[in-house]
């Protein structure tokens, strides 16, 4: 058994003890430690990743440690070597920054901790990750395209993007939304221009001033896909200071409550909604898999569903 194995197996051990001559047996209940860094916990999508694998986690006799990196990718290299230095079971990372995390991840392989990645994955050369567990981001990115078009109807119009280029997974979303666009432009539709792909960071604040410089240069504009909820809340702000709140659809991505709440409100038109809550769970399923020896694959996906107002009028969570 490697130590790495061990360490996963935890303190599930039996331990012998004579009562009245007789020998008894009593196993512990903890399998070891699982410790996330997490992107950030100030994003919902994040919290409930990290909550999910908290309590399944906890459910299945694991300690859990969950933190936030704060997209800071020094911060979270720190925090990945205390984990090592704790000699935890397993380690689950969405990286700050797929490049600049890789001699961490380095130092936990060679420590013989397992890496699992969540939503932002680490493909860079000479490291070793278990299994990367994510959302179809190409394929939500695809579902963002067929609402943009849905959504502009016969008019087509200019449309604006607003990325998070330094994040893969929303790389992947931009990849397929593009897909399609360009796709119904092919076919003779009318034409759907993307003009402008402004950086939103992911957030209102950003999300506000990337849509605002759009309609300053595009007072014509039609659509915004935007790579998350925040950054569609933030232009869905701009478009109602700017009084073209009607003219402009949003896509929207994730399925966050306020997302969904503001798609029920007719603010954005609609969201490829994201799990979450699977992929918490999705990570200790994978990690007690590996802890039997078993092989995992590379990647697991799991797949989106397109959300409207419709969705959202029937949806019970919602106010």
């Amino acid at each position: 058994m490697t130590p790495a194995l061990r360490r996963l197996m935890g303190s599930g051990l039996l331990l012998a003890l004579t009562t009245c001559g007789q020998p008894e047996t009593v196993e512990t209940t903890s399998r070891g430690t699982i410790a996330a860094s997490l992107l950030t916990l100030d994003n919902p999508f994040f919290k409930v990743i990290g909550d999910n694998l908290a309590a399944e986690g906890k459910k299945q006799g694991y300690e859990v440690i969950v933190v936030s990196g704060d997209k800071d990718v020094a911060k979270q290299s720190n925090q990945v070597k205390d984990f090592i230095v704790k000699k935890v079971s397993a380690i689950v990372l969405s990286p700050c920054d797929s490049k600049s995390i890789v001699p961490v991840i380095q130092e936990a392989n060679a420590a013989g901790i397992p890496v699992f990645t969540v939503d932002v994955p680490c493909n860079e050369p000479g490291v070793e990750i278990v299994t990367q567990i994510a959302t179809d981001n190409y394929g939500g990115g695809k579902e963002a395209g067929q609402a943009m078009i849905e959504a502009l109807g016969s008019g087509g119009g200019k449309v604006a993007v607003l990325h998070l280029k330094q994040v893969e997974s929303c790389q992947l979303r931009v990849k397929g939304f593009r897909e399609v666009i360009d796709a119904h432009n092919a076919r003779g539709k009318p034409k759907i221009d993307i003009v402008a792909e402004l950086e939103s960071g992911g957030a209102k604040d950003l999300g506000y001033k990337a849509a605002e410089d759009t309609l300053q240069a595009h007072g014509d504009l039609r659509g915004i896909f935007a790579i998350n909820d925040p950054a569609a809340l933030g232009a869905r702000a701009a478009l109602e200071k700017a009084g073209k709140e009607k003219q402009v659809v949003i896509i929207g991505f994730d399925g966050q409550p306020e997302g969904k709440q503001a798609i029920k409100e007719g603010k954005i038109y609609a969201d490829p909604i994201q799990f979450p809550d699977r992929m918490g769970i999705q990570l200790v399923e994978s990690i007690m898999t590996w802890s039997r020896g078993l092989p995992q694959p590379p990647q697991i996906l799991i797949p989106t569903q397109l959300y409207r107002q419709a969705d959202a009028l029937n949806d019970p969570e919602l106010k």
